[in-house]
Parts: C-alpha cells; sequence; structure tokens
C-alpha cells in the first residue's frame, strides 16, 4: 500500500460519519432540540480521528517531508489551502463545542448555531477529501521515489500506534489537573 491509501481509507470512515452527521441534523429540526451526547460524540470523531490522528499525518508527517521538496507553485498553494482548510475545520469544531455549552446551560437560540456547525462540517469535508484524494495526493506522491514513500507509510503507521496513548494520557492529565493532583 501507498501513503495516500492508508489516508484514503480514513477519508472512507470520514465520510460515513459525515452521514451520521447530516441524519442527525435532519432529526434536530425534526425535533427543534439536540442530544449534547450526540455532539460530544461527533465533536469527540472529528478532533481526534479526522484531525488529530487523520490531519495529523498529513501535517506532521506528508508536509513536513513536501515542505522539504521543491514543489511547483500550483502544488505548494493548494498544500497551503489544504491547511488552511484544516484551521478553519478545527475553528469550526471549537465553536460548535461552544453552541453545544451555550445550548446545554439553555440558550434555546444556540441550537441554529449547532446545526449551522454541524451543517458546514458535513458540507466542507467532502469538498476537502475530493481536492486531497483527486488532486494532492496523486500529484505530489510524484515528488518521493518508492523508498521515501515506504518510509511515509512507516512513520504513518508509527504515528496511529501512538495515538491511543496520546489521547488517553492527555486526558488522565486532564482530569488530574482538574482535580488537583
Amino acid at each position: 500500500m501507498k501513503p495516500r491509501g492508508l489516508l484514503m481509507i480514513e477519508h472512507r470512515l470520514i465520510e460515513k460519519m459525515l452521514l451520521v452527521i447530516e441524519k442527525e441534523c435532519i432529526e434536530i429540526r425534526k425535533k427543534n432540540s439536540v442530544n449534547p451526547v450526540f455532539i460530544d460524540t461527533a465533536v469527540d470523531f472529528i478532533r481526534t480521528y479526522a484531525d488529530r490522528t487523520h490531519h495529523g499525518k498529513e501535517e506532521d508527517i506528508l508536509f513536513r517531508e513536501l515542505g522539504r521538496k521543491n514543489l511547483k507553485g500550483g502544488d505548494k498553494n493548494l498544500m497551503e489551502e489544504l491547511i488552511d482548510d484544516h484551521k478553519r475545520a478545527r475553528k469550526t469544531t471549537g465553536e460548535l463545542v461552544e453552541a453545544k455549552m451555550r445550548y446545554v446551560s439553555g440558550d434555546i437560540k444556540a441550537l441554529d448555531d449547532i446545526l449551522s456547525h454541524l451543517t458546514w462540517l458535513a458540507e466542507f469535508y467532502p469538498h476537502h477529501i475530493r481536492k486531497e484524494d483527486e488532486s494532492f495526493f496523486p500529484v505530489t506522491e510524484k515528488y518521493f521515489s518508492e523508498e521515501e514513500l515506504e518510509t511515509l507509510l512507516k512513520e504513518y503507521n508509527e504515528f496511529d500506534r501512538k495515538m491511543i496513548h496520546e489521547k488517553y494520557g492527555k486526558l488522565v492529565t486532564e482530569l488530574q489537573a482538574h482535580y488537583s493532583f
């Protein structure tokens, strides 16, 4: 498997979650209420899987290595656009969390913001994924030798092995800080 294959497999799971988010948006509109646990679950998926795991491999490994290459103008511009996309997705996810907190605190108007952020994420990611799958990955893969591609794949796999430990190590540290350990 090439490195882009692993990233594209992750894209398929993200797309499945986006379909769930779209269905939940329909339910939110029907009921005029939201299940805060769903928002927490969606945010955890986006932050941990889509952002930290998937975008983490792109930014921390692929983009780092591409930064060492002499990228053509259009390829470099597309990489910068993808980085900006990741930042916008992080910002929107943070705004979704804030809207959920307002909703839980009794601000019924926050429901509109929740729907707006969920809808934005559900519409944003498919376009972003298409840019990567159809344009960026195939073109930029050509900057690497077969040996470099194998090294990237190994680094992706090592990155994945560390993820669960990183997530729960951070969780325990945050809980210890909360409980003043």
